[in-house]
């Protein structure tokens, strides 16, 4: 019989991971099914821009794994059991069951709203294609003059307020963080980022730890109100809880614990990659979810399963650091933070257009890499059976 291989989301790592098996593995010996709840797939890193108004190019993912021996399965995940090694599915037709022999779990992550009282009624978030356009109709909705809270002064709010406020400048937008704005960025990048914001009117409201959320805006913990027609929760990412109903070894965030080459601690056919995973970096520092962390860990995951599968010890590692972080502010400006490998600031930067040039294409790459292009090299392997697998096929 063949190796089943079983993937779970095909986001980012997900894809990737299940590509990369795909161009490691001899399609005689295994069998690759990515299971995932849409037909397309989404650039998460673009959902800003979507829900500023602006159309992403479409890639199926039936078209993306043609002719590459994965198959793909579109259904919802409801439950894991790692006990019978199987996943539960639900789709338009019904509910079915998928057995594996091996299980990477990539179902990423949904927005996260920490407790706060208001968030789930009132605010709008961009984690995935369908909140993205919920908030895209709901900014066109708004006159000019109407106004417009983004909660969160990491990554994903600033890149929110600044396209949302590049992309309407007829509208009052404005930006509520925790401390200060891009505080983790050296000095020369934050004082960037403070001029684009006054270039665009954007509002910046610094030390705003946001208690609850209304239908007219937020309020601090200190009481003060910043009202708001349209708020924006951009305040970190949770997990999905179907690996904490399982008996895998999760952290208290949730995420499976997985060691060096992304295989989970507790059940060594289970493997875990990106948002889903808690992964050890440089230092010692858990990888913070992105799509920076999960890449790398989508590399390690695959090549330590086909390495496995076919009897070699040793495989490449990935590179599980980081080099820069990149944001864009709005179309035509941007920051890439230049970092150490445990992602902390260094004194190098760019700023501007060749800033929006340089994360458009690290936005193209990550695409571009679960389109599985023909001059990818393939490397496909045969299985090395177990000893135990061996014994059986003789019986």
């Amino acid at each position: 019989m063949k190796h089943r291989i079983v993937v779970l989301g095909a986001g980012y790592t997900g894809a990737i991971a299940a590509g990369r098996l795909a161009k490691r593995l001899h399609p005689d010996d295994t069998e690759i099914t990515l299971v995932n709840a849409d037909a397309d797939f989404v650039e998460r890193v673009r959902l800003h821009q979507l829900a500023t108004g602006q159309d992403l190019k479409r890639r199926l993912l039936s078209e993306v794994y043609t002719g590459t021996g994965v198959t793909l399965r579109l259904a919802r995940v409801t439950a894991v059991d790692t006990e019978r090694r199987a996943v539960a599915l639900a789709d338009g037709h019904g509910t079915d069951e998928i057995a594996y022999d091996t299980l990477v779990y990539a179902l990423g992550s949904t927005a996260a709203d920490h407790g706060v009282p208001g968030v789930a009624e009132h605010a709008y978030d961009i984690a995935g294609r369908p909140s993205a356009l919920r908030l895209r109709d709901r900014l066109d909705q708004l006159a000019a003059g109407g106004t417009v809270l983004v909660v969160g002064g990491g990554l994903t709010g600033i890149e929110a307020v600044t396209e949302i406020a590049e992309a309407r400048p007829d509208l009052d937008v404005a930006i509520a963080a925790r401390g200060g704005l891009g505080d983790w960025l050296n000095e020369k990048a934050q004082q960037h980022l403070r001029g684009v914001c006054d270039r665009l009117g954007i509002t910046v409201h610094e030390h705003a730890d946001i208690a609850r959320v209304e239908a007219t805006g937020a309020v601090t913990a200190d009481d003060r109100v910043i009202p708001a027609q349209v708020t924006v929760w951009t305040t970190g990412f949770a997990v999905h809880p179907i690996a904490a109903a399982t008996t895998l070894a999760v952290a208290a965030t949730g995420q499976i614990m997985v060691d060096a080459s992304m295989r989970s601690v507790s059940h060594p056919e289970v493997y875990a990659v990106g948002d889903a995973a808690l992964a050890d970096g440089p230092g010692d520092k858990p990888l913070r979810m992105s799509c920076a962390s999960g890449t790398p860990m989508a590399w390690q995951a695959a090549d330590a399963i086909a390495a496995r599968l076919t009897g070699r010890e040793k495989f490449a590692k990935a590179p599980l650091r980081y080099f820069n972080q990149c944001i864009s502010l709005g179309r035509r400006d941007g920051i890439i933070q230049y970092v150490t490998a445990d992602d902390r600031a260094r004194s190098g930067l760019l700023t501007g257009g060749l800033a929006a040039r340089y994360k458009e294409f690290v936005c193209k790459a990550a695409a571009w890499q679960i389109s599985l292009p023909v001059f990818y090299p393939v490397r496909r392997h045969r299985i090395v059976p177990t000893r135990s697998e061996s014994r059986t096929a003789a019986l």
